[in-house]
C-alpha cells in the first residue's frame, strides 16, 4: 500500500484534520459529491474533507470496504449510513511525486444518499464557519 493511502487511513482513522496540513499540496484540488464546481487549495480541501469525516462517521459506520492503488492514483470505495440512508461512494485520490495529494475526487450512490449528504454537509459546514 502506498504511504499516502497509509497516511490517508491514520487520518480517518484518527480523525486528526492537523494531519492533512503535510499530507495536501497547496494547489491540491476538491470534486465535491454536491457542489458543481472544484474546489481548489488546500485550505478549503481540508474544510470540506473534516467536515466529510464528522458527518461521514457521524453513526460510527464508515468503513472502507475495497482500494485499488496503481502508481499515484487511487479508488477507495466506502460504506456508511446517515440516518437511515445507506451511502456508498468512492473516494478518488492523485498525488504527485512527493506524496502529496494533488487531486481528491469524491462519488457517491444512490441518489437518496446524495441528498442527505448535501444537507448533512450543509448543516456542518455552517457549523464550523468562525462566529462574528
Amino acid at each position: 500500500m502506498s504511504d499516502v493511502i497509509k497516511a490517508w487511513h491514520r487520518i480517518v482513522d484518527a480523525q486528526d484534520a492537523s494531519a492533512m496540513d503535510d499530507l495536501l499540496s497547496d494547489e491540491v484540488v476538491f470534486h465535491s459529491p454536491v457542489v458543481h464546481t472544484p474546489q481548489r487549495g488546500k485550505r478549503i480541501t481540508k474544510l470540506y474533507l473534516m467536515a466529510a469525516m464528522q458527518v461521514l462517521n457521524a453513526t460510527g459506520h464508515f468503513r472502507y470496504c475495497r482500494e485499488l492503488v496503481d502508481g499515484n492514483h487511487a479508488v477507495l470505495e466506502f460504506e456508511t449510513q446517515i440516518g437511515d440512508v445507506t451511502v456508498n461512494g468512492v473516494d478518488m485520490i492523485e498525488w504527485n511525486d512527493a506524496g502529496q495529494v494533488v487531486d481528491f475526487k469524491v462519488m457517491v450512490r444512490p441518489l437518496k444518499a446524495i441528498n442527505a449528504i448535501h444537507q448533512a454537509m450543509g448543516t456542518m459546514l455552517e457549523s464550523m464557519k468562525p462566529k462574528s
